[in-house]
């Protein structure tokens, strides 16, 4: 089990600083996004041999493993250049993953949040999508993670489910699993169940989890936590971590660096 952070929760910072930062601060592992990660990588199509080659070797000196290569598009837009560039950038972060050693390219499906109806809408396109991103990761043996979030068009486990027979390839169909993006009704979501019921169908494809936790304002406005301190019930969670034997990553999302080390020791007594 490796404990990580989304890395541009610490600013965005020089390659070896970063890495040593990471190191000091206890984790083993990072998602990286590196145009908002590192200093000198402003897009995507910045990203450099050079730079590759400089984020392996200062993550590998300080111990710092890279589970998830953040790569987030809109693979379900309907419109068809949007959905292009996505699905394009996607297989070409797919190389430059593999380059760095890590483990699965994550995305999301869509960027808006979607009614019901439009996520219907988007849903064709983002099979589409995904199942051209699957191509090319089995081309080059990369493993490309999807993450269901219910206000995209991955929206709920009937469609993830869906997804995953449509694509057949558990190799290189991954999932990253955010229980705060699966909780659209908090107040009366039996989590006990919801959260067992996820794991138990689609668990043995999921590689990361993302941990972090959020309350809802009076104004029904998201309010990011500590860990712990929202309505996210990691019990059933723990239970299934507990029972696993592979070699998974929990990464803490929209991490306050004052509490980071409380978060940190959460995360490892889960």
């Amino acid at each position: 089990m490796k404990f990580g952070v989304r890395a541009h929760d610490y600013g965005k910072r020089p390659i070896e600083e970063m890495a040593a930062l990471l190191h000091a601060e206890g984790y083993d592992a990072a998602q990286l996004v590196l145009p908002k990660a590192f200093a000198g990588i402003d897009s995507y199509q910045d990203i450099t041999l050079s730079h590759l080659e400089r984020i392996r070797g200062a993550f590998e000196k300080y111990g710092i493993a890279i589970p998830v290569f953040g790569c987030y598009m809109d693979l379900g837009n309907p419109d068809p250049e949007v959905r292009e560039y996505a699905v394009s950038n996607y297989k070409k972060c797919l190389g430059y993953a593999k380059e760095l050693g890590a483990k699965v390219v994550g995305t999301e499906t869509a960027y808006p949040h979607l009614t019901v109806e439009e996520k219907k809408l988007w849903h064709p396109y983002m099979l589409d999508s995904i199942q051209r991103i699957v191509e090319e990761a089995q081309r080059i043996d990369m493993r490309a993670a999807i993450e269901p979030v219910y206000w995209h068009p991955l929206t709920d486990l009937e469609t993830t489910l869906e997804v995953i027979d449509r694509v057949g390839d558990e190799k290189h169909l991954r999932l990253i699993f955010d229980a705060s993006n699966l909780l659209e009704f908090p107040e009366t979501t039996d989590q006990e169940a919801y959260w067992s019921g996820w794991l138990d169908a689609v668990g043995k494809y999921v590689d990361v989890l993302h941990i972090k936790d959020f309350s809802v304002g009076p104004d029904g406005a998201y309010r990011a936590e500590r860990l712990g301190k929202g309505v996210i019930q990691y019990e059933a969670v723990s239970r299934w971590l507990h029972a696993q034997t592979r070699d998974l990553a929990l990464i803490r999302e929209e991490m306050n660096p004052e509490f980071a080390k409380e978060d940190l020791e959460f995360m490892k007594k889960l």
